[in-house]
C-alpha cells in the first residue's frame, strides 16, 4: 500500500517519462540551459513565506529529528511551525534562488538552468494531480528581461510541438492584475484579490465572487465587470487593456502593458509556429513571487489543468541576502503530459524497444555457449537476453511472450557441435537454423526481416 497520492512507476510509464523528459532536455540544452538537482529537503526558513495562503497550507513539514507527537498537544499551529526545522520541496524555482545565491561565486550571470525533480505538496488528490510528482523547469538568473520571456515561450512551442500536443499558452502580467484590483477598489488587499481570481477555472465567476465575499473583500464588480469578455487575440486584448484601464505613467497597469508590448515586438521578429498564444486578463496563478509576466498553458480540447507555467520575478534573490537580481522561468507538469501524451495516443510506436530475441537455457556446455554468444552479441550494441534458469522450454517461451520478445534462440548439443542455432518466431512458429556466425541473418530474423536459412 502506498500513501494517497503517490504511485509506483511501471517500465513502460518509466519509459513513457523519459522520452518527454529527454525531448525537454535536448531543447533546453539547444537554448543554453545547464542541468543542476537540489536536495529533496529544504531548510523550512528556506520556503516559508514564499508561495503564500495556500502553499504555507500544503507545505510538507517535517518534525525536528527525535520530536514526538504528543509533544504537539495544545500547541497552537503558529507554535507548531515555530518549531519546524526541515519541509519537502513545495517546487523548483525557491530552491533554484536559494541555489544561486550559494553559489553566485561559483556562476557566470545571466545563469540558465534547467532541473527535472520532484516536488511535494499536501493537496487532495485527483486525476492529473499527486502529492509528489515531477517537474521540468528552465530558469534564467541575472536578467528579467521581455526577450529571455520570449525565448521561454519558443522553449514551450518547440517542446509541445516535438511532443505532438496542440496548446494554448495564456499570458499576463501582474501589473495589470493590480491596476484591476487598484479599479475595482481593492488595491490595497491585491493578494487577496489575486487569490480569488486564481480558482477562476475551479469555481467560475460567482465562487470567485463568493471568495472575495467570503474575505470581506469589497469588490466595484461594476467597474471591472468588462474582463470576462476580453479575452483571446494578443493584439485586440492588449488594445482593450490600454482603453478601458487607468493605465496613468508610473501605475503597475502601465508598466504591465509596456512590458507586454515589448514581448509581443519579440514575438513578431521571431513569431511561435505551433502553440496558440492569448491574453488573458484573469490569469492569476498563486504564487506571491512572480512580479512581472505571467504564464499558463494548457492542451486544447482537454480537460487537465494546467500542464505547464511561469513568469518574471524580479527580486527573489533578495530574499536570500543578494537583492536586484531578477529572473524569470517556466516550467512543466511531467504527469499532465504524460497523462495528455496518452490520452492523445502521442507516444511513437517504438517507445518500448524490447529485445527482440532471447537465447533459451538448455544446460550443460551448450547453455555457457549461449551465454557466451549473447556476451559477444551486447558487447556489439545488439539487445538480447538469456533465461537465466535451466528450466522447461515451455517456461522460457512463456516468458519470452510475456516480455515481448518476438523470437527465442535454441542452443543444445547438437547445435553446440554443429555451431548453429536454431531460432523460433514465437509469434508465427516459424522456425529456422542458422550458422552462429551468421550474426546479421540471426537479427534479420529475429527483427521480422527476410533472411537466408542455413
Amino acid at each position: 500500500m502506498l500513501p494517497k497520492g503517490t504511485r509506483d512507476i511501471l517500465p513502460l510509464e518509466k519509459k513513457k517519462r523519459d522520452f518527454i523528459k529527454n525531448i525537454l532536455s535536448e531543447i533546453f540544452e539547444a537554448f543554453g540551459y545547464q542541468p543542476i538537482e537540489t536536495p529533496a529537503l529544504e531548510l523550512f526558513k528556506t520556503l516559508s513565506g514564499k508561495y503564500g495562503e495556500e502553499g504555507e497550507r500544503l507545505m510538507f513539514k517535517l518534525m525536528p529529528r527525535g520530536a514526538k507527537f504528543d509533544e504537539l498537544g495544545g500547541l497552537s499551529s503558529s507554535e507548531i511551525s515555530s518549531r519546524i526545522e526541515e519541509a519537502l520541496r513545495y517546487d523548483l524555482t525557491v530552491p533554484f534562488a536559494r541555489f544561486v545565491v550559494d553559489h553566485r561565486s561559483e556562476l557566470s550571470f545571466p545563469f540558465k538552468r534547467y532541473q527535472m525533480q520532484s516536488v511535494w505538496r499536501a493537496d487532495r488528490p485527483q486525476k492529473g494531480r499527486y502529492r509528489e510528482f515531477t517537474q521540468c523547469d528552465a530558469d534564467v538568473a541575472g536578467t528579467a528581461g521581455s526577450v529571455q520571456e520570449a525565448e521561454l515561450l519558443q522553449i514551450y512551442d518547440r517542446a509541445f510541438e516535438k511532443l505532438g500536443l496542440p496548446v494554448v499558452i495564456r499570458i499576463n502580467h501582474r501589473g495589470l492584475l493590480q491596476g484591476l484590483a487598484e479599479q475595482a477598489g481593492c488595491g490595497d488587499r491585491f493578494v487577496e484579490f489575486a487569490m480569488g481570481l486564481d480558482k477562476l477555472d475551479k469555481v467560475g465567476w460567482d465562487g470567485v465572487r463568493s471568495d472575495w465575499a467570503q474575505r470581506d473583500l469589497q469588490v466595484d464588480w461594476t467597474r471591472i465587470s468588462w474582463m470576462p469578455e476580453v479575452k483571446g487575440d494578443w493584439a485586440e486584448a492588449l488594445g482593450e487593456y490600454s482603453s478601458r484601464m487607468q493605465a496613468v505613467d508610473g501605475s503597475p497597469a502601465r508598466r504591465g502593458i509596456d512590458d507586454l508590448r515589448e514581448l509581443e515586438a519579440w514575438l513578431f521578429a521571431a513569431p511561435l509556429k505551433h502553440a496558440k498564444l492569448e491574453l488573458d486578463p484573469t490569469l492569476a496563478r498563486g504564487l506571491d513571487y512572480y512580479t512581472g509576466c505571467i504564464f499558463e498553458v494548457s492542451v486544447i480540447d482537454l480537460e487537465l489543468g494546467s500542464v505547464g507555467g511561469g513568469g518574471r520575478y524580479d527580486d527573489l534573490t533578495g530574499l536570500f541576502g543578494l537583492p536586484g537580481l531578477g529572473g524569470v522561468g517556466i516550467s512543466f507538469g511531467l504527469d499532465r503530459i504524460a497523462l495528455a501524451m496518452e490520452q492523445r495516443s502521442a507516444y511513437p510506436s517504438h517507445i518500448d524497444p524490447r529485445p527482440s530475441l532471447m537465447l533459451a537455457d538448455l544446460g550443460g556446455a551448450a547453455a555457457k555457449r549461449a551465454f557466451a554468444l549473447v556476451s559477444d552479441w551486447r558487447s556489439k550494441g545488439r539487445s538480447v537476453e538469456f533465461f537465466p534458469k535451466n528450466d522447461k522450454i515451455k517456461k522460457q517461451m512463456e516468458y519470452a511472450e510475456r516480455s515481448g520478445i518476438q523470437c527465442i534462440g535454441l542452443l543444445g548439443e547438437e547445435e553446440l557441435q554443429n555451431g548453429t542455432l536454431a531460432v523460433k518466431n514465437l509469434q508465427t512458429g516459424e522456425q529456422r537454423l542458422f550458422e552462429q556466425s551468421h550474426e546479421a541473418l540471426i537479427f534479420e530474423f529475429a527483427q521480422g526481416s527476410p533472411s537466408e536459412t542455413l
